[in-house]
């Protein structure tokens, strides 16, 4: 007989299939946005009455998709009783996410916000058990993987040709640097964001911010990070660093932005 195997999926974000690429179990393609999906097999429909109740407890009936199988499986005493404990609100600070609970061992995986969090929910998952159980923490901190990227611009502004969407030399140099950084995130996605300052006409401006990322995307998946990790957006003199009053501010305002995709 199979031993029990549940899957717990956190979409809190919109995702792409490759945020899965690591899991056993294939993206549900009923996913959507800001839904939770349990799948895998349970031994009786107590358990998964029980299971998929505390589910909708703590996310909202709405939001929990319901692919739970009932069937021949083997499940540790009071299996179904320590997995309710773990379905706690602690996991909505969880995007990306998922819950493996495969017998006695444990596997919680996604992003959050800082380390605070993610010791308080690897905390919370710990004292829920008993010793017989092993948890494996995958949990990752995204703003550590934004200040990396953060740390390659180092406060300097990839520039281009005035009032074009060209590369200079100094902005291909430093995108050369920022191509090597991100080689050590691969598999997560990037938003590359144009700014421009308030100079000339809004219109113009969010579009010239717009084909000023696009150049930037496509710069980087000439030097090979794949293309369908990244989205390229404007926003044109809409959110300026500061104000637009003297020459410095508004070169400050033209810039490229690199964000992680939450």
């Amino acid at each position: 007989m199979r031993r029990f195997l549940i899957f717990l999926f956190f979409l809190v974000q919109a995702l792409a299939p490759a945020a899965f690429a690591r899991s056993s179990v294939p993206l549900p393609a009923s996913a959507e946005p800001g839904q939770v999906v349990v799948s895998g097999t349970v031994a009786d429909e107590a358990s998964k009455a029980a299971i998929l109740a505390k589910l909708r407890e703590v996310y909202g009936a709405d939001k929990v998709v319901d692919q739970l199988a009932v069937g021949a499986v083997v499940s540790p005493p009071n299996w179904s009783s320590y997995v309710q404990r773990l379905l706690t609100p602690n996991l909505k600070l969880i995007s990306r996410g998922q819950l493996k609970v495969d017998g006695n061992s444990v596997a919680l995986n996604g992003e959050v916000a800082n380390e605070v969090q993610r010791q308080q929910i690897a905390s919370t998952v710990a004292t829920s058990l008993n010793p017989t159980y092993t948890v494996n923490n995958g949990l990752r901190v995204v703003a550590l993987e934004q200040g990396r990227i953060d740390a390659l611009l180092a406060n300097r502004t990839i520039s281009f040709e005035s009032n074009k969407a060209v590369l200079t030399a100094s902005g291909r140099a430093i995108l050369d640097e920022v191509v090597q950084g991100l080689a050590g995130l691969e598999g997560r996605r990037l938003e590359v964001i144009g700014h421009t300052d308030d100079a000339g006409l809004r219109e113009r401006n969010l579009a010239l911010s717009r084909e000023r990322a696009e150049v930037v995307k496509r710069y980087l998946a000439d030097r090979g990070i794949d293309p369908d990790r990244i989205a390229a957006h404007g926003r044109g003199p809409d959110q300026p660093l500061v104000s637009n009053e003297t020459a410095e501010g508004r070169a400050r305002n033209r810039r490229i932005e690199f964000r992680i995709a939450q």
